[in-house]
């Protein structure tokens, strides 16, 4: 057998690989929402766009705007890095059930973080989302580095 048809028999494998395309479509759909709102706002990063969308006054920056660009920056500083541990993790064959949990948790952790984002929730609610989306991340982390501390 191929290596690609035995990762999909890895029920860990699988539900990782989909727990992180929902987390990658939700950072396009904010790239998306960030692009939309420098349209309705006005407020264009490149002098070029602005001239394209009424004149270089366009060219500036707007809070709505960057809210948006600091929601997608803390989607970067964190899924990027749950890519990374949630593989390895897959490799280490750990309970389904559990890997599972691990997943879920993270990924409604980073949506419930870019709601409380760009809807301006009341605090703590984004804190308290990235906090509970950090702690699969850890505990993935520290597996890992059990699971290799031999090799070091």
């Amino acid at each position: 057998r191929s290596g690609i048809s035995r990762m999909m028999e890895n029920k860990v494998f699988m539900s990782f690989t989909f727990y992180s395309t929902i987390l990658i479509l939700k950072m396009y759909v904010v790239a998306i929402i960030t692009g939309q709102v420098r349209l309705r706002k006005k407020a264009f990063a490149n002098p070029e766009d602005a001239l394209r969308n009424g004149g270089l006054q366009y060219y500036r920056e707007d809070p709505d705007v960057e809210r948006c660009r600091r929601a997608h920056r803390n989607d970067m500083e964190n899924i990027f890095p749950f890519l990374f541990l949630g593989a390895i993790y897959s490799l280490l064959d750990p309970t389904p059930a559990v890997a599972r949990i691990h997943f879920f948790i993270f990924c409604v952790g980073r949506i419930v973080h870019t709601i409380a984002y760009l809807l301006q929730l009341k605090a703590p609610t984004r804190s308290v989302a990235y906090g509970v989306a950090q702690l699969p991340c850890f505990s993935m982390a520290l597996q890992i580095l059990l699971a290799t501390t031999p090799y070091w």
